[in-house]
């Protein structure tokens, strides 16, 4: 599946007036008569972007090279999940899984589809998931990507159903499964039928394990909730962005009800690397690489399964 055309929106502009500023200001009867505006300029909007972590503007075109890193301190910007296959998957090399399955509103929670239907428009994704299979340096696997734009990648029915139906594939087609988390927990507008995708996921990841089974869950930021309760932190391998933020609640949360202050760094990937809960923080720039070792680990190419 090609995704290059994907999301492309019409450009928007913001206006921005030239003014002279070599010409002398002019005093008239003691206030300052202010140079002439020029005609005024267009550019286009959406062309530079400010770090949320240090402040740095830097064009898009260059943080986009960088892989939406930030050039000055190496924040890790979110990705949606389609940029993040496009920067993972061999290029060519995917094919989509359940791309019309869609949310039907099975409790009729007020307000609910009309937020749906927003984030479908605003995103272009049916959910806060795409799955399917492709290779990694020509490596075979199966793949869940995660998107926090999509209603902030919350857990329901629809994703739960899409991961767990991924995972059921990786164990009949004998593939490696890769996880992208990210997520800030369950979607309430399904209450319980919510709460159901946690145990069907993992139920699926303890019948890939039971066959040999790889899988490989890579922690983004932010990961809580019911995400992180659940198949985020069953992989065989737990991957972290830097800087990224998981764990079941926010430290916010914790902090106002044990009445405890929390160590400076709690819930990042650094600190969890620190106190055991993962296996490898890896930079943007080297998870692709990072995969790949670890598939040629585990797994055979492609050319060797065609032939």
């Amino acid at each position: 599946m090609q995704f290059k055309d994907l999301f492309q929106k019409k450009r928007k502009y913001a206006t921005v007036p030239s003014v002279d500023r070599t010409a002398p200001n002019r005093v008239m009867d003691g206030a300052i008569d202010v140079p002439e505006e020029r005609p005024k300029r267009e550019i286009p909007e959406g062309l530079m972007n400010k770090c949320p972590k240090c402040g740095t503007i830097q064009y898009n075109k260059e943080l986009d090279k960088n892989l939406k890193v930030c050039t000055a301190c190496e924040y890790h910007y979110k990705l949606n999940a389609v940029e993040r296959i496009q920067m993972t998957m061999d290029e060519g090399r995917f094919v989509e899984f359940d791309s019309e399955m869609a949310s039907q509103d099975p409790l009729e929670f007020p307000d609910y589809i009309a937020k749906y239907n927003k984030a479908v428009e605003a995103t272009g994704m049916q959910d806060a998931v795409i799955t399917g299979e492709g290779t990694i340096g020509g490596y075979p696997v199966v793949v869940a990507v995660m998107s926090f734009d999509f209603m902030g990648g919350s857990l329901g029915s629809v994703v739960g159903e899409k991961v767990t139906n991924a995972i059921e594939h990786a164990t009949r087609t004998n593939r490696p499964v890769i996880i992208f988390s990210t997520s800030g927990g369950a979607r309430m507008q399904e209450s319980i039928l919510s709460l159901m995708q946690m145990a069907k996921t993992s139920a699926a990841i303890a019948k890939l394990n039971e066959q040999g089974g790889l899988y490989v869950s890579v922690i983004t930021d932010p990961t809580f909730g019911g995400v992180s309760a659940s198949f985020a932190m069953l992989g065989d391998y737990i991957i972290a962005e830097p800087g990224a933020a998981f764990g079941f609640t926010g430290g916010r949360v914790i902090e106002q009800t044990m009445k405890i202050k929390l160590p400076p760094g709690f819930q990042t990937a650094e600190f969890n690397l620190k106190h055991g809960q993962v296996d490898l923080v890896s930079h943007r720039k080297e998870m692709r690489s990072t995969l790949t070792r670890l598939l040629s680990m585990h797994a055979v190419k492609e050319e060797t399964v065609n032939g």
